[in-house]
């Protein structure tokens, strides 16, 4: 009955004071990031709607490469200003926290995005049909694969520009995840960045039902994803009777101090805790590709088109690392000892199974598939160190990764016959005489996978690995030591094929790019070589940029 009192009181206070709703209070230039590349996606859907077919590409690369430069820029005068240290609060009324791994992961995911849109733009690689220019995605996105629509399409030369704003509001979202300080937040961002991921798979122009096939086995696994995360999310709010980060970790590490009368029955009850934040970090391992919710990675990263599949494969894995970081560094500190193991166990068997599935791929995208899988598990040995050095050496690592992996997979779309790209690993023998330089180039890549010295992949797992052993985890340490060497061996593998077998007669021949995919692959050498080379100066910039605002 004093619940119900409390609740007709509460409706009766409203009702009598109309007008006395607070104003939310907004920090329109900490969350300026995110806003200026919303504000562009929405600006796209109406350069689609209101501008010429034939000016709409051109608008669309200019649109998006300046978004992302000005909210890459916002990004580095928030840090300059303080806010990743000393200034560092929770904004937007506790919804989005803005401190140093945020503004961090901001930055290396706006940095991502912006050399995918030059793989995004790129119109060179297949020849030209009907006298005009065409990329990776399909003319006719609506239409029926292989029918009249298509083809009237195909030869009225028309090109998918709406991929460029859809980005866009992937990105968006993919920003406020690793910020995001609620719960509810943290789904709202979930969605606004996978429901777009979703049909960028869908729109390869060549398979067009490989590619749809992929799509809808994302689409049906993240979804089921995104109800365990809700399911989650509301057992966490009956176990604490509030969806804020910060109230949840006082409840676990203090118990139900203040309860609320509508929430009696349930606050503090431990049984909601588990299982609300077991469902929680299945959702988040889900978008990670960590053992075993990783089934839709092979699929979908072969049957989406290469420059979607390089741009997920980079951004995605940022934005839900960062998203995991904040859940068990600032919500669940108090569950150290429940989670610890859980992860132990998801870390082991995630390095093990993509570094041993992977061996047996004989396809070069399914290959690059399980070999981010092995990566999410040496990543997760930093999250487990749980340590400030664990933080920083996680930040390090995916910003390591991220430039691997887009400039991997902008070589993958240069190795091209008949059928479109090539990724039948029989078909790239010999590509190191037939193209030394992309051979060479690609290589690189590899051995930054493997993590050889002198590349960013040796940088990022020595400060991962070095944080595990110093919190413990020695054991883990081992495991992904062996991980590493089982992994090198199909890196290694691949450049042998390149550089060591007689090119076939009927393979594949190399495109030669415009200069936007040259400079994806050139950042990617750049930054893969300066992080193995001088890796101190950017370790020191995660190791600043490690401490969460609580």
């Amino acid at each position: 009955m004093s619940s119900v009192a409390s609740v007709h009181s509460l409706w009766t206070v409203a009702a009598g004071a109309p007008g006395k709703i607070p104003a939310p209070h907004i920090e329109y230039t900490e969350l300026s990031p995110t806003l200026i590349v919303l504000g562009a996606a929405v600006i796209g859907i109406l350069i689609e709607a209101l501008v010429p077919r034939r000016n709409r590409y051109y608008s669309q690369l200019l649109l998006s490469l300046v978004a992302l430069a000005a909210a890459f820029a916002a990004v580095i005068g928030l840090a300059a200003g303080g806010f990743g240290s000393s200034k560092a609060h929770i904004a937007a009324m506790g919804a989005i926290a803005v401190d140093g791994p945020a503004l961090f992961l901001q930055g290396t995911i706006l940095l991502v995005s912006l050399i995918a849109v030059f793989t995004f733009a790129e119109r060179r690689l297949d020849p030209a049909a009907h006298g005009n220019l065409v990329d990776s995605f399909a003319a006719q996105p609506a239409a029926v694969p292989g029918g009249p629509a298509e083809q009237a399409a195909v030869k009225a030369g028309f090109t998918t520009t709406e991929v460029f704003p859809i980005l866009l509001f992937a990105v968006g979202g993919m920003l406020i995840f690793p910020a995001a300080n609620d719960l509810l937040t943290l789904f709202i961002a979930l969605e606004v960045f996978s429901l777009p991921l979703y049909i960028l798979c869908a729109l390869a122009r060549r398979q067009r039902l490989l590619s749809q096939e992929a799509a809808v086995k994302y689409f049906l696994l993240g979804a089921f994803s995104s109800a365990f995360l809700l399911f989650g999310v509301a057992l966490l709010y009956g176990y604490a009777g509030t969806v804020g980060y910060a109230g949840i970790a006082e409840v676990v590490s203090d118990g139900a101090k203040q309860i609320d009368p509508a929430l009696a029955g349930t606050m503090g009850n431990d049984a909601l805790l588990l299982i609300g934040a077991a469902l929680v970090l299945m959702g988040l391992l889900f978008k990670v590709g960590a053992v075993p919710f990783h089934m839709w990675t092979p699929d979908v990263y072969q049957g989406a088109p290469t420059p979607v599949t390089g741009f997920m494969a980079a951004a995605t894995k940022v934005a839900a690392f960062g998203a995991l970081l904040r859940l068990l560094y600032v919500v669940l500190p108090g569950m150290r000892w429940d989670w610890r193991p859980v992860m132990w166990g998801v870390a082991i068997i995630t390095m093990l199974g993509g570094a041993i599935v992977a061996i047996t791929q004989t396809d070069i995208k399914r290959l690059l598939a399980y070999s981010s899988i092995a990566h999410a598990g040496f990543i997760l040995a930093g999250v487990i160190a749980t340590s400030e050095d664990g933080v920083s050496s996680v930040l390090f690592y995916l910003a390591a990764y991220s430039f691997v992996t887009l400039g991997a997979f902008a070589v993958v779309t240069l190795v091209r016959d008949a059928g479109g790209e090539a990724t039948a690993l029989s078909k790239w023998a010999g590509l190191g005489r037939r193209s030394p330089l992309v051979a060479a180039v690609f290589a690189v890549f590899l051995l930054a996978f493997a993590g050889i010295p002198l590349t960013s992949g040796f940088a990022g797992k020595f400060a991962v690995f070095k944080a595990a052993a110093q919190s413990g985890a020695g054991w883990l340490v081992v495991v992904g030591v062996l991980s590493s060497a089982i992994a090198a061996f199909f890196y290694i593998r691949v450049i042998v094929l390149m550089f060591f077998n007689e090119p076939k007669a009927d393979g594949p021949t190399v495109a030669v790019p415009s200069p936007l995919t040259t400079t994806a692959i050139a950042i990617g050498v750049t930054a893969t070589l300066v992080l193995g080379l001088a890796p101190q100066y950017f370790l020191d910039l995660a190791g600043h940029a490690g401490v969460f605002v609580r």
